[in-house]
């Protein structure tokens, strides 16, 4: 995965905007673990970019609070918290409901094809076990929504907040049984959506990400488990 993240960047100039995009995406993608150190010097040859280009990139994921830098010790993966890690899904869940109201207002026919399409695949994940498949899914079933709302600002904040909660994310998905929980709960915002009623969109959106929350706590308990990318 790393050398994919590498590929982002531009080898011949390492621009500011790829080599920031590059390391975000290696620390969202999991490559990168929680309060592992960064150093400007292997990052700048995993990248192909100056160490300049890595140490301004570095400060900008700090204001995103992907990373953290300490004085006198350089910067490192920033960990997020468990009580850290439910505030921001209350504040996802705020957001996405939005969200999901906007898109049951603007989706088209053929929106509503593609999210059926989804639930179907999901549905198929969890009948043959395919967590990562469905984890997938997962992910892009939340990015149509994103994207139908129309709500540019939501989303950039609501990215911002994945990345920064991408291991909590991981480890919650590959809990034993969790798909058969989230699967009804993903149905019913499609349904809802589908079905063009934003208050019932909102509604089961909130729910989903209300069953995150509750089940935190558990994934918190259980320790470290799996790592890897979503």
């Amino acid at each position: 995965m790393a050398t994919g993240a590498g590929a982002a960047a531009d080898p011949a100039g390492g621009g500011p905007a790829s080599v920031v995009d590059a390391i975000r995406d290696t620390i969202t993608s999991g490559d990168f673990a929680p309060n592992q150190r960064l150093v400007e010097a292997e990052l700048s040859e995993q990248f192909g970019a100056s160490r300049a280009a890595v140490r301004n990139a570095l400060v900008q994921l700090a204001t995103e609070g992907l990373v953290e830098r300490i004085q006198n010790r350089g910067a490192r993966v920033r960990a997020v918290s468990l009580d850290e890690a439910i505030e921001i899904t209350e504040v996802r869940m705020a957001l996405e409901g939005l969200c999901a109201a906007k898109a049951a207002e603007r989706a088209t026919e053929e929106d509503r094809g593609t999210l059926r399409e989804i639930g179907e695949r999901m549905r198929e994940a969890v009948a043959r076990g395919d967590v990562f498949g469905y984890s997938d899914l997962n992910r892009r079933l939340h990015a149509l929504v994103l994207t139908l709302s129309g709500q540019r600002t939501a989303r950039t904040v609501l990215e911002r907040l994945r990345g920064q909660n991408v291991r909590h994310q991981f480890r919650l998905a590959m809990q034993p049984g969790r798909p058969h929980v989230s699967l009804p709960e993903h149905l019913r915002i499609i349904e809802a959506l589908c079905a063009a009623d934003p208050g019932a969109a909102e509604a089961a959106m909130r729910a989903h990400l209300r069953s995150v929350i509750d089940a935190l706590p558990e994934v918190e308990r259980r320790g470290p488990g799996p790592t890897g990318p979503a």
